[in-house]
């Protein structure tokens, strides 16, 4: 078979039926050869083995469709035509060599579908004896790992290329058909695909539920009250009027019960005292990592997924030289290995005490609608090495991310932290009975809080309160109208998508797997389709005509039922239920007349640029404002022969503390987003945090967000909690 143009072997049963065949192995020489994607990789896996073993490299995948043709057969069953492409040809070339000289042939790509379907291509390239070739299978680069991979071979499953397959030749017909007809009816270089549209359907439909939404305003009220012949104030909630749950909906309800409010007579009801256990949450999958990492760390997902691979892959680490630091980061099971678990609790009884660890090991069910459970979860590959031993041997953002995974495993395997609350229930005695309700709590043994907090716990729906009471309330006793503080709120539309939510309800939907959650956000992005603003994805103009007219003319590629049906049928073929080419000839019967239809019925659609009304200073041409992956910014209308570009400047109504000029939204080199006065250069201030308009209770100084639920003063640094609703 030759290096070049080959077609796909359709049966499931002919690599391993070579098996049986008479083997070579006598005419090969003593070369054991052992095959990996990544030259990163190869370095740590072969320290591990020894000289004994060669250990090299396909860097990636060494073959593919052929991006000028649709490359599939469809006339002779869907036949897929593999091409290996020229720029690996010479690796190809010294592959097969080495394949010849070798009396064992080793191949070690990843643990899933993906690096199955780089073995199979690899062993159809380079012309393997399946008798003298074996698929080896591990999910952490160590060296008892590498041992018990290479002691536990395995034939490859072609079920899982197969699975492959499926997928690929499918993202093909779709991508091979919608596209060209995107840029008949629309505009050169768009592209449409089975995951990615998705997507942007989902971003396309956020926004129109934000614009569509009308705010309800409602009202608060809370109470300061002391207890009679305290000194101690404390504030407590409107629960209840009368019988009625509160639902205050203008200024003119409140109004009518603040008089009785003032002067109602209080006493305290009940006291009520408890204990509250917080969980901790389950050990990273690939898509709560990249969610993680996005809230804590601001790394998008991509970002996410290549400094994890640095670490799966292996890191320099002095003395005990390249070494895997972490498991497999393409996973979506939260299991742990029976080993790393016994390792973790004698881990964290010698540092932390044996009060930490839960009598059980917790056991995590695993969210994800359709996980590969022998996989685990993303864990330290050895948890005595802890973030403080590898401070001086990883990079910063090396670094961040594996102290977050690090402590997140850590905290997983620990005791529950636990909390004594206190609940107080006072009544206002007037015309009507008036409720109120306070809530307090005090942490009396951390568990795994000593190790980790995450920031995107959800808050308790009635956790704004958290109040320290003065000592010696009893049931009963009278208490003290202070002051009451009605607030006005308004019902907020939903967020907007950041990387983070995205892909959060990509798995709840079941679309795409762990592997392509960030290869999709950043398609989308590219194709300008979506642009962030202030991390959260805005669709653009082209992202909704696009969407609109993929949604009209095919509306199963872009219907997120259907595209999770499809990832199960994908499942079927990967567990060998299902065939391959029935589910992709049951596809293609129901796509092609329907782009037959598109062709001929849909009308062309042309987007002009909106021009700024001003000349480029460089060239003369007309600016127009243009979308990127950073968001809208303006460009030359003359681009590619002018590169000419400018940021749209964003006003704040906010006037600077130094010369009362307005904030503007500014970008340093590094294309970090920061707020500067408009009166630049004659007045120096910045700010990397964003001003607003609210000043300081303390002080009377400028307030920027801290986050979303935090503001500081920038000269008292003061610090307030933001009420939202």
């Amino acid at each position: 078979m030759s290096a070049g143009k080959t077609k796909a072997k359709a049966s499931t049963n002919k690599v391993s039926a070579r098996k049986t065949s008479s083997s070579t192995s006598e005419s090969k020489g003593n070369l054991q050869l052992v095959i990996v994607e990544s030259p990163a990789k190869a370095k740590t896996v072969s320290r591990f083995l020894g000289k004994k073993y060669v250990v090299k490299a396909s860097m990636g995948h060494v073959r593919d469709l052929k991006k000028s043709s649709l490359s599939i057969d469809i006339e002779n069953n869907f036949e897929p035509q593999y091409r290996v492409p020229n720029e690996k040809r010479a690796l190809i070339k010294e592959l097969t060599a080495l394949v010849q000289k070798s009396k064992k042939v080793y191949i070690a790509t990843d643990p899933d579908r993906e690096g199955e379907a780089i073995a199979w291509h690899l062993m159809e390239s380079t012309e393997m004896d399946p008798a003298t070739t074996e698929r080896v299978v591990f999910h952490e680069i160590t060296e008892p790992a590498i041992k018990e991979a290479f002691d536990n071979t395995r034939d490859l499953n072609m079920n899982l290329v197969d699975a492959q397959q499926a997928r690929r030749l499918l993202d093909r017909l779709v991508g091979y058909n919608l596209s060209p007809l995107l840029w008949n009816k629309v505009r050169r270089n768009l592209s449409a695909g089975r995951v990615q549209s998705v997507a942007v359907k989902m971003v396309v439909d956020r926004e129109r539920e934000i614009d569509a939404f009308n705010p309800i305003e409602y009202w608060t009220v809370m109470v300061s009250l002391k207890p009679e012949g305290g000194e101690q104030s404390y504030l407590s909630r409107l629960v209840k009027i009368g019988s009625d749950a509160v639902a205050l909906n203008r200024k003119e309800e409140v109004d009518e019960h603040l008089e009785n409010i003032r002067t109602a007579a209080y006493h305290i009801d009940s006291i009520k005292s408890g204990t509250k256990r917080r969980k901790p949450a389950a050990p990273f999958t690939t898509s709560t990592l990249q969610q993680e990492a996005s809230k804590s760390l601001s790394y998008s997902t991509s970002k996410t997924m290549k400094i994890a691979q640095q670490l799966y892959e292996g890191i320099d680490i002095g003395s005990e030289g390249m070494t895997g630091l972490i498991t497999y980061m393409r996973t979506d099971s939260t299991n742990i290995s029976q080993i790393a678990q016994d390792e973790t609790r004698r881990f964290i009884v010698e540092k932390y005490g044996k009060n930490f660890v839960p009598d059980q090991p917790p056991v995590y069910k695993t969210k994800a609608q359709r996980a590969q459970e022998a996989h685990e979860a993303i864990r330290p590959t050895d948890v005595t090495r802890t973030p403080e031993k590898l401070k001086t041997l990883l990079s910063a953002d090396q670094m961040k991310l594996y102290s977050l995974i690090w402590k997140r495993f850590v905290a997983s395997q620990m005791e529950n932290a636990v909390f004594e609350t206190l609940t107080v229930n006072v009544t206002g005695r007037q015309k009507l009975d008036y409720h109120f309700r306070s809530t307090g709590s005090k942490m009396v043994f951390p568990g795994f809080l000593q190790v980790y907090d995450q920031s995107g716990q959800e808050k308790d729906e009635n956790a704004d309160q958290n109040v320290i009471f003065p000592e010696g309330l009893k049931e009963g006793q009278r208490q003290i109208w202070l002051e009451t503080i009605p607030e006005q709120h308004f019902t907020q539309p939903p967020a907007r998508f950041t990387e983070a939510t995205l892909v959060k309800a990509l798995e709840e939907k079941g679309i795409g797997r762990p592997s392509t959650y960030a290869a999709t956000i950043t398609t989308i992005l590219d194709r300008g389709y979506v642009v962030r603003d202030r991390r959260r994805l805005v669709p653009t103009e082209m992202g909704i005509l696009v969407n609109d007219l993929l949604v009209k003319s095919f509306p199963n590629i872009v219907n997120e039922g259907f595209t999770s049906e499809m990832e199960d049928e994908l499942d079927g073929v990967a567990s060998g239920e299902k065939d391959w080419k029935y589910l992709i000839r049951d596809f293609y019967t129901d796509f092609e007349p329907s782009v037959k239809t598109a062709r001929e019925s849909l009308p062309k659609t042309r987007i002009e640029p909106e021009k700024v009304g001003r000349a480029c200073p460089e060239c003369g041409s007309d600016l127009l404002y243009r979308n990127g992956k950073s968001g809208r910014f303006i460009g030359c209308s003359a681009y590619p022969k002018c590169r000419y570009t400018e940021s749209i400047q964003v006003t704040l109504d906010v006037s600077c503390p130094k010369c009362g000029k307005k904030i503007v939204e500014r970008r340093s080199k590094s294309k970090r987003l920061f707020y500067g006065c408009s009166g630049y250069p004659d007045c120096d201030f910045v700010s990397w945090k964003k001003p607003v308009a609210q000043k300081c209770p303390n002080c009377d100084g400028m307030m920027v967000e801290i986050n979303k639920d935090t503001l500081q003063c920038l000269d008292c640094k003061e610090k307030i909690e933001v009420v939202n609703a």
